[in-house]
């Protein structure tokens, strides 16, 4: 039986889409994950939750635009909130051309400073890996974009004859003893070294000491388990954003 709740929370990213119900205060059941590609109407419809009639309570994060209208058909146009930097977000923005901040990446930056404060960093695992930084006074200020573990891995299998497509899991050693293992040991590993070294250089230059740094994403339990400076996984966070953000735009 579908229910209604006050928000239908939607996160559409390069990759894979999360979809969850939401009450003012707190997000009610476990999101359902759907590949992107195969967000469609008829999808959508059979979703166990609707949205409110007459109410702005579909809150929408898109990075596919294609996909965000299929939101819009789906939902009717009126009823989605679709984030971005023109509506209230709980957050200052401190940056050149706001309308070209990700709406994912507004999320998380409104759920960060909600749950741990500011100045914060927040590194997102997906499709690419996003590096999201604000500052003491808890505006966003920039931050830093690189190809995803994923992406990275694929690559290697796509564009060399003899290397395979792997698992990205924990490696066993940094010295390989197969094919598998030594891509496993260079990807997880080497991947570590990277987001190391950019939040070495992003406190640095923030010019404070060890700010909350708070990880989300499909790899960021894999990765985070190594990096000392990663403070905490917040699995759901660009979701609680797009709930937070809905609380601050639609009367209750």
């Amino acid at each position: 039986m579908s229910s209604t709740p006050h928000y239908l929370l939607i996160d559409i990213s390069n990759s894979m889409t999360k979809i969850a119900p939401s009450g003012v205060a707190e997000i009610e059941a476990d999101p359902i994950l759907i590949p992107t590609a195969e967000i469609t109407e008829e999808v959508l419809v059979e979703l166990p939750w609707k949205p409110r009639d007459g109410a702005c309570a579909v809150i929408l994060s898109s990075v596919v635009p294609e996909k965000s209208k299929v939101i819009g058909t789906a939902f009717g146009e009126d009823c989605v909130l679709s984030v971005s930097s023109s509506i209230e977000l709980g957050i200052g923005i401190d940056y050149p051309s706001p309308e070209t901040i990700g709406a994912d990446r507004l999320a998380n930056a409104a759920a960060t400073v909600c749950y741990y404060g500011a100045p914060a960093v927040v590194v997102d695992f997906g499709t690419a890996v996003t590096f999201d930084i604000l500052s003491a006074a808890g505006a966003y200020v920039g931050g830093v974009i690189a190809p995803g573990l994923s992406a990275m891995t694929e690559y290697m299998f796509d564009h060399t004859a003899l290397l395979p497509r792997i698992d990205l899991e924990e490696p066993k050693s940094v010295i390989g003893k197969s094919t598998e293992e030594a891509m496993q040991a260079g990807a997880v590993l080497g991947y570590r070294g990277l987001v190391k070294d950019i939040l070495t250089a992003i406190v640095d230059e923030l010019g404070c000491e060890a700010p909350p740094v708070v990880a989300t994403g499909g790899y960021a339990n894999l990765i985070a388990s190594g990096i000392a400076a990663i403070h905490l996984v917040h699995d759901n966070l660009t979701l609680e954003g797009l709930r937070i953000i809905g609380g601050l735009n639609i009367p209750e």
